[in-house]
């Protein structure tokens, strides 16, 4: 009984909503007479962040009949704008106005809320959330020096105070210059500077972090922070591992229609290269992008399909690095097909208003009428809730309202207002009386009857003396009362008159349709070959309506004439004294004898041609309504000597005559004109068919030059005209005169449309679609096609119907089944042939099986194949595109690290029935599922399964360190592996030593228990370094060894065996030749000093040079450390010119960038509050790299000896 009434009242809700009244706006501008209930037109935004030093100003505007009236809520209660005298309301709005120099801004932070009402109803406005902006000040901090070894990795962290909104943040030195970054360095979402590897050349001591809030235009300075890099040791290359994010895998949430940013930055050394893939599809191409030297993975306009697992891989030449990141889409609500509609009703109608959104979680609806929620109102029987849409049946003046429909869910909320305004109003005809509309020949004509009432009025149209409605061939009328007639001729024109009627009566009005003659080029430009230095003109002959101003304008190449005198544009109108122009016109048939037509004659003249001018030549006219171009090309040859012989374009062909005439062909003839020295290579034989294309001329048919004859193919239902054009070597001629006119007879048509195809854009639907027909095509009057279709299995019957479209969808047919089609072209002669038959599939739906018989077979430690039954056709619902596998690592099966889970999913694309799961971790538990998926997406999930996998090699030991070295011993200490991958059985410990030229000796090997994390090794006597491999074992064999080198004390008696160096004759002879080396360069130094002597005028002009710029003397002349480009130009950098002022180097990458514009400066808290300082504070270079004093000879020397 329950399922027989709900089914009942679905049927009502079908039978009501058949019946229902569109949505009408009532024009207050135009009709200022009818009431209408308030409407919200404008509104500050839901998140409302203002600038506390500026006023608070909170926009809500309304429109209505009456005028509206205003009140406020402030956190949910009512907030008395007049007991506040800091705010005020503007006149005639709901605006409101905070003066903060009278009270404090944040004392005005919350939830606002307008309500716009007048007697009809009631307008609420979003809740807007009002903030003011905040640009805190760095907290005071004290940075130590940073002191790493070369080749580490080191992250600087930039930590800004939190602001709202968050800063813009960016690393600067002291000289306001952009810090350069690499794929080596770069800085990361947060703001850390994060370094791959470091180098000697990243010392330095301002390294500071900058954060700029956009509200207040404000810049706060972090401390610099001082970075020194040793060189005491080298590090070892070694494989990338990610810095961020951490793990092997990690979780993103994302909102639809917003970015999405992830990040990978990985260190290594070399440094590695970052790449990124989408494991489950390709990333979005047009919405993607690389940022931050690949570490940034940017996706704009999040959607649903962007969901998954994404990939990043750094590499470099020693290994690679993975990281999954899974991507999962929430939606705040967003509307289906947009915000609900203000509804207008008469008395006893019925209508809806549907509110229709989505979002993920699905969405919670709730309605309100003029602000109360509609639940707590009396029950009204004209009125019923069906989720998502209000139906009013047989409503009744004084039943108009304001409804409100809030959609929301935990990511946010979409808040519409619409009225249901019930009006008894007689027709009105909006559209301006006695409207002129201009419509050129042949082209269509739409003519507006815009009206408004209560019914909703019906339109009719009259022409001239109302005898008939215009319904049916050649007019349209269109659902909005617009009056289309697709093609537009003379007959057409005259008087119109629409008719609005509703059930209180008519309302009429007058428009005029005036026919014009098209524009068009008579005497066209043609193609012309000119010597350089000679002349050229092009002729452009067009002829145009009466009524209509045309704009001639002569273009090159597409684009204006070059600013030169030698291009001159003359024209000028055909007038009676014109009689040879007019004589050639009419001969050629191209100046009919009617005073409609206005002719004008334009030639561009260019004179002393060169190379440059050879191109496209358009004659471009336009009037208000169509427009026509002809376009010529120019060559320019080398002047040559003057021949004997002038060749020249032939002469237009004569005499055409029609011959042979039948109902589809025609044989065409003519006399060749005058070759002029060059022979005609072809003709060229064109149509104009003056029913369908008045104006232009079409090719049809190419004969040699040697014929003078063609047998012309022709197509029902035209009205041909012939024209011929000679071309020789020199180019084409002048067209000749046209033949007479050859009207073909309609008949059927002779082909069907091309290209048919069907296809559902829904589960329940089959879109068919095709090329259509051109009105040459169609072969008569009143082309339509006759669509049929049948499913494609035994016994089935066509189904037929017609349309005039290119498209036509047939609905509620089965999901994803086979469907024969046709199309077939008819008109009013006849069907055109037989058409072939194409298969179209109706639309997909989601698998709606699963994949039964999952299991899975454990072939080694890091490889499974898993198997499945397949989803049989029918369940699949679509084409199928393959099977997914989810799997995931739950644990590790060893005591130590039991939780590791990571999802993944591998694709099988095509009709698969097993697949290989490969990348396993050894010794752990997964559990997987299987699905189908198609076109649509993915199915069900089969029964979750679960296999294990063996042991397999352990990982290297996660540390090896050497502790108590002594004389002939020391003892090494280790971790176990990160990765077990079984029950680790013992270690394998292998060592060599390694002499003074790096060569290995013997090894030796020793065998250790599982349980052992430390050994001391003895007797070392052999070599003061040794090498040590240690490696992890379980029962299935050794994993890979980590190594270290290190070196035993040796004893007194040691080092006396080693061979004193002091007395070394090689070493010996060494000193000798620097000492000689030494006092060679001192004799050199002391010569220049003598001849400098000589100039004591060029000393006085030394001694007046800035000091900054002074070359060193020859007394200084010195032996001084080496230092590359970058400690040089430190050095240079530090010193501070006589004058106190700092120069900027010649970036113009500064902080000023990063502002609004202007100069500025910071004050002792580092805020940044106006212009920057020319001057620069003396800085203590305290460390020896960075020193900028002159070095000294005993500095030198020690170098050098360090050096030997």
């Amino acid at each position: 009984m329950m399922m027989e009434m709900r089914s009942l009242e679905a049927a009502l809700l079908v039978l009501v909503l058949g019946h229902l009244v569109s949505a009408l706006e009532v024009p207050l501008d135009l009709l200022p007479g009818l009431a209408q209930p308030p409407t919200i037109t404008h509104q500050s935004p839901k998140d409302y962040i203002v600038d506390p030093r500026e006023n608070i100003i909170i926009h809500c505007e309304a429109k209505g009949k009456p005028h509206p009236s205003f009140s406020w809520t402030r956190n949910g209660t009512h907030f008395d704008v007049e007991q506040d005298e800091s705010v005020t309301m503007r006149p005639h709005s709901g605006t409101l106005v905070v003066d903060i120099s009278r009270a404090r801004p944040e004392h005005y932070d919350g939830v606002f809320q307008c309500t716009a009402r007048n007697k009809h109803g009631s307008a609420v406005s979003n809740n807007i959330v009002v903030r003011q902006s905040k640009s805190p000040l760095w907290s005071k901090e004290k940075n130590k020096p940073i002191v790493v070894q070369e080749g580490v990795s080191l992250v600087l962290p930039c930590r800004p105070p939190a602001g709202l909104p968050p800063p813009i943040i960016f690393w600067m030195d002291n000289n306001f210059q952009k810090l350069p970054q690499s794929k080596r360095v770069s800085q990361s979402l947060n703001g850390d500077l994060y370094f791959s590897n470091i180098r000697r050349e990243d010392s330095r001591n301002d390294y500071i972090c900058y954060a700029r809030f956009t509200h207040t235009q404000t810049i706060q300075q972090k401390q610099p922070i001082t970075v020194k890099v040793l060189n005491q040791a080298p590090v070892d290359d070694r494989k990338p591992t990610f810095l961020i994010p951490s793990g092997h895998s990690s979780y993103k949430m994302v909102l639809r229609g917003h970015v999405l940013e992830m990040e990978c930055i990985a260190e290594g050394l070399p440094t590695p290269e970052v790449s990124w893939t989408k494991v489950s599809g390709d990333l979005p191409s047009r919405r993607t992008s690389f940022l931050h030297f690949n570490k940034t993975l940017q996706i704009v306009n999040v959607s649903e399909s962007d969901e998954g697992d994404y990939s990043c891989t750094a590499k470099n030449q020693l290994g690679s690095a993975h990281h999954i990141i899974n991507v999962e889409v929430k939606a705040a609500p967003y509307w289906i097909s947009g915000p609900p509609k203000n509804l207008v009703l008469a008395p006893g109608e019925n209508g809806a208003l549907t509110c229709r959104a989505s979002g993920t979680p699905k969405p919670s609806i709730i309605w309100s009428m003029n602000g109360d929620r509609i639940e707590n109102l009396p029950a009204d029987i004209s009125r019923k809730v069906e989720d998502d849409t209000i139906i009013f049946t047989d409503v009744q003046v004084g039943s108009s309202a304001v409804y409100q429909c809030n959609i929301s869910n935990p990511y946010g909320y979409l808040l519409s207002n619409a009225f249901v305004n019930v009006l008894h109003e007689s027709p009105r005809v909006l559209t301006p009386a006695n409207k002129i509309y201009q419509v050129i020949e042949n082209r269509p004509a739409l003519m507006d009857c815009s009206s408004f009432g209560s019914p909703i009025p019906k339109i009719e149209w009259f022409k001239d003396s109302r005898a008939s409605t215009l319904n049916g061939d050649p007019y349209i009328l269109h659902d909005n009362g617009t009056l289309e007639i697709q093609v537009a001729q003379s007959q057409h024109k005259g008087k119109y008159t629409c008719i609005a009627r509703n059930s209180l009566g008519a309302s009429e009005n007058h428009v005029y349709l005036h026919i014009k003659e098209p524009t068009r080029i008579l005497k066209q430009p043609v193609d012309t070959v000119v010597q350089r230095g000679r002349s050229v003109t092009f002729e452009c002959t067009i002829k145009h309506d009466k009524d209509l101003l045309p704009t001639l304008i002569w273009l090159k190449d597409d684009e204006e004439l070059p600013d030169d005198e030698r291009f001159i544009v003359e024209s000028n109108s055909l007038s009676t004294s014109d009689a040879s122009e007019r004589e050639w016109l009419r001969d050629h048939g191209e100046l009919p004898n009617d005073d409609r037509f206005i002719v004008e004659f334009n030639s561009l003249y260019i004179t002393d041609v060169s190379e440059r001018d050879a191109g496209l030549y358009t004659c471009y006219v336009n009037t208000t309504l169509d427009q026509d171009s002809v376009t010529a090309e120019l060559t320019v040859v080398e002047t040559t000597p003057a021949p004997a012989v002038i060749h020249g374009r032939p002469d237009p062909p004569t005499d055409l005559e029609l011959t042979d005439q039948k109902k589809r062909s025609i044989q065409l003839t003519w006399i060749p004109g005058e070759e002029h020295y060059s022979p005609i290579q072809e003709f060229v034989i064109q149509y104009e068919d003056s029913l369908h294309h008045q104006g232009h001329w079409h090719d049809i048919a190419r004969v040699p030059g040697t014929k003078t004859t063609a047998h012309l193919k022709l197509s029902p239902y035209v009205h041909y005209t012939f024209r011929v054009l000679a071309r020789n070597a020199v180019g084409l001629s002048e067209p000749s005169s046209p033949s007479r006119m050859y009207k073909t007879e309609p008949a059927a048509p002779d082909q069907n449309p091309k290209n048919v195809r069907g296809s559902g854009n829904k589960h329940n639907n089959l879109v068919i679609t095709w090329e259509p027909l051109s009105g040459l095509q169609s072969n008569g009057p009143g082309l339509y096609y006759k669509v049929s279709w049948r499913q494609k299995r035994p016994g089935s019957d066509w189904i037929t119907a017609t349309t005039n479209n290119s498209m036509y969808t047939v609905s509620e047919i089965p999901t994803f089944s086979p469907f024969e089609i046709k199309v077939q072209a008819v008109n009013n002669h006849g069907d055109g042939p037989e058409p072939a038959v194409a298969i179209g599939y109706s639309g997909e739906d989601l698998p709606a099986a699963p994949p039964a018989n999952v299991q899975a077979t454990v072939l080694n430690s890091t490889l499974a194949r898993i198997r499945w039954d397949p989803v049989p056709p029918h369940l699949i619902r679509g084409q199928i595109q393959g099977y997914k596998v989810h799997y995931s690592r739950a644990h590790s099966l060893h005591k130590h690290n039991p939780h590791h889970t990571e999802k993944r999913v591998l694709t099988f694309s095509g009709n698969h029935s097993q697949g290989l799961l490969p990348g396993l971790h050894p010794f752990s538990h997964y559990s997987f599922y299987v699905s189908v998926f198609n076109k649509k997406g993915e199915g069900p999930k089969s029964e979750k399964q679960e296999f294990r996998t063996p042991e397999g090699e352990p990982g290297p030991p996660a540390s090896l360190s050497v502790t108590d070295p002594s004389l002939d011993s020391l003892t090494l200490e280790w971790s176990p592996p990160h990765e077990h991958n079984g029950h680790i059985t013992g270690y394998n410990l292998r060592y060599q030593p390694v002499n003074n030229s790096n060569e290995l000796g013997p090894e030796e090997e020793l065998a250790l228990a599982a349980n052992e994390t430390s050994v001391t090794l003895q007797n070392l006597k052999y070599s003061p370094r040794y090498k040590f491999y240690l490696n992890a074992r379980t029962s299935v064999g050794a994993g890979p060894a980590i190594s270290q080198e290190a070196v035993v004390k040796q004893d007194e008696a040691v080092t006396s065996r080693q061979v004193d160096i002091a007395t070394q004759g090689w070493f010996i002879g060494l000193m000798c030749a620097i000492a000689l080396l030494i006092l060679i360069l001192l004799i050199i130094c002391f010569i220049q000093r003598n001849k400098g002597g000589k100039y004591p005028v060029k000393e006085k002009e030394d001694a007046h040079t800035d000091p900054e710029f002074q070359p060193m003397k020859d007394d200084d002349c010195t032996f001084v450390e080496y230092s590359d480009n970058e400690d040089h130009k430190l050095v240079k950098e530090s010193r501070t010119p006589s004058n106190g002022t700092v120069k900027r180097d010649d970036s113009d990458d500064s902080l000023v960038d990063y502002g609004e514009g202007g100069d500025g400066q910071f004050n002792e808290d580092g805020s940044f509050i106006g212009q920057y300082s020319g001057k620069s504070s003396s800085r203590d270079n305290a460390e020896g790299p960075e020193s900028s004093g002159a070095p000294s000879p005993i500095n030198a020397m020690n170098s050098l000896n360090s050096f030997v």
